[in-house]
């Protein structure tokens, strides 16, 4: 999925001729392209801390048709249980997760149907039935699925209409997954104006918000690979190079692991601003930087968030320094089983607001974080007043983030899973400014 972070920092960083994506093979590929000299990375070869990098590629076990085929089984008990009788799918990481089908989203409809009973059937146009039965015979649903096609002048929510009719379904509650289009939930209530049509996230989140082993496994990789690509990045920063030049060398080191992934850069006072500026940015001595991105092993998201500091870092930074790597410290210390999602941001919000910088969101300006999976941002979300309770299994990243306007800003991010006694980081707290990674500061 696209997210709003990436859709952010991608668009904010073009409008300033230096694009650069959050997550992605080619993020931070184009962007700051001018050099500033003594700094780029264009065209040279890899820095060495970059090149001695090596694939974990081959620690990457995909997820099976059986698992995939489990987790169909799971969507049918909730959907029961919630008194829904199909579930709805079009193109997204839902549809990946349960079916193994990756598709795009267009004006044309593909969907997947899954019903309570009976047989899943797909929708499709006539002109992708081939490439809709290449994908659907190599996962859970095999090649015996029903497969309905439409051509262009025919009506793709009669299809789906008439395929629950075939099922029994003519008059029942049909869950939609949150990011159908509703253009196409829409034409499907017009076309059966029988069937309730509602909101299919108690299914598609009641599966995916809790992990399994190998979901936990894949996640962190994704943390791990992201986590030494940074340091990788960070080993290799110079004087002079711009946002652009650094996002590059982040990219590049996560390709030297086997993975597609990068990270948007801010530089200077513009670290206050969480998600970016427009401005271009060039590093310079006593610089502080705020990285944010990952990447996705077999479909699953890092999320890190890192804060550094070329060179000397001030009195100041230090000290909110400390109250930001405490806040993240009382979030972690915080979960276990059963507290509430807001809870959990209390407990940050608490330390920061005990550390002088303001009540509410003055200087902590957003949530403590939000859930991780296949998206880069899913639930639940760790924000005030949400009364879910955390449960074993559930993972999320723990960024709390303290921003002086004209200053600079702070954010730690690390990505962790609820466990049957507390919580587990994916990997380790920065320990400073100055030294990031606990491997020794820039040579």
């Amino acid at each position: 999925m696209f997210s709003r972070r990436k859709f952010l920092t991608t668009s904010s960083l073009a409008l300033a001729g230096t694009a650069c994506a959050t997550r992605g093979a080619d993020a931070g590929a184009a962007q700051g392209d001018d050099d500033h000299g003594g700094g780029g990375a264009s065209g040279a070869a890899l820095p060495p801390a970059i090149a001695a990098l090596t694939s974990m590629k081959d620690q990457a076990k995909p997820i099976s048709v059986d698992e995939r085929r489990a987790r169909i089984d799971k969507a049918r008990r909730l959907m029961a249980e919630q008194k829904i009788d199909a579930l709805m799918l079009a193109g997204g990481t839902s549809l990946v997760y349960f079916t193994g089908m990756n598709w795009g989203n267009s004006e044309r409809l593909t969907a997947v149907i899954i019903p309570v009973k009976g047989t899943p059937f797909v929708v499709t146009p006539k002109f992708e039935e081939a490439r809709t039965i290449e994908q659907v015979k190599l996962g859970p649903l095999g090649s015996g699925t029903d497969v309905m096609t439409w051509e262009e002048d025919e009506s793709p929510s009669k299809l789906v209409a008439d395929g629950l009719r075939a099922r029994g379904i003519a008059a029942g509650r049909v869950g939609v997954e949150e990011t159908v289009k509703f253009v196409f939930s829409d034409n499907v209530a017009l076309a059966a104006p029988q069937l309730h049509l509602t909101s299919g996230t108690p299914i598609s989140a009641g599966c995916r918000m809790t992990k399994d082993a190998h979901e936990l496994q894949l996640m962190k990789l994704a943390a791990a690979v992201t986590l030494k690509a940074y340091e990788a990045a960070y080993k290799s920063l110079k004087e002079g190079m711009t946002q652009g030049d650094f996002a590059r060398l982040v990219s590049q080191a996560h390709e030297k692991l086997g993975f597609s992934g990068g990270a948007g850069v801010q530089v200077g006072e513009f670290s206050a601003l969480p998600h970016g500026s427009i401005t271009p940015q060039v590093v310079k001595e006593g610089s502080i930087l705020l990285i944010d991105g990952g990447c996705k092993v077999e479909g699953y998201s890092s999320d890190i968030s890192r804060t550094f500091v070329l060179g000397k870092a001030t009195d100041k930074m230090k000290k909110v320094f400390d109250i930001e790597h405490a806040a993240q410290t009382a979030a972690l210390k915080a979960a276990r089983p059963g507290v509430p999602c807001g809870d959990i941001d209390a407990a940050a919000r608490k330390v920061i607001e005990d550390g002088g910088y303001g009540l509410g969101y003055k200087y902590f300006t957003h949530r403590v974080g939000h859930g991780l999976g296949m998206d880069g941002h899913e639930w639940p979300y760790l924000v005030k007043g949400n009364p879910l309770p955390l449960a074993v299994g559930m993972t999320f990243s723990d960024e709390p983030g303290i921003y002086i306007p004209g200053e600079f800003g702070i954010r730690l991010e690390d990505d962790w899973v609820v466990t049957a006694d507390g919580a587990e980081m994916f990997t380790p707290q920065s320990p400073s400014l100055e030294d990031p990674f606990g491997s020794g500061g820039v040579s």
